[in-house]
């Protein structure tokens, strides 16, 4: 599997972020037009109905997924902190500072969360301050 950094470490899925949303975006596209040149009818209706339904399920899709996920990372990252420090993570820490942390060693784990609560560092911050990389190829 190739490795990760900070340049290297989101996951893109052209299938799922580009082709579907573009499917997505034509269908509610068309379904105005119809609207506009066929007048309001149940059928128009019912397309664009359709359209908007399947844009909101396009985005409560990945919000759901990723939402489950940053809680799933969070009790990680808390027993984690648990098991190297003998202490629960500090509550201060974002949800998004948690899940930027994830991607440090052991090793640097500890001083880098204290650092991110003092200086109030930003999840983009916690990454390239990073000095081992820790993969993560589960996230979705």
């Amino acid at each position: 599997m190739e490795g990760q950094n900070f340049k290297k470490h989101s996951q893109y899925v052209p299938g799922f972020h580009v082709f579907t949303f573009a499917v997505i975006i034509a269908a509610l596209v068309i379904a105005i037009i119809l609207m506009v040149h066929a007048g309001i009818s149940h059928h128009t209706v019912f397309d664009l109905l359709v359209a908007v339904s399947l844009g909101l399920l396009f985005y409560y899709t990945r919000q759901f997924a990723t939402g489950n996920q940053d809680r799933i990372i969070r009790a990680e990252e808390n027993f984690r902190c648990y098991r190297l420090t003998g202490k629960p993570l500090d509550n201060r820490l974002t949800r998004s500072q948690v899940i930027a942390l994830r991607f440090a060693e052991d090793i640097e784990y500890a001083a880098l969360a204290d650092k991110a609560v003092h200086q109030n560092l930003s999840p983009k911050q916690i990454k390239q301050a990073i000095q081992q990389w820790r993969a993560d190829h589960h996230r979705v």
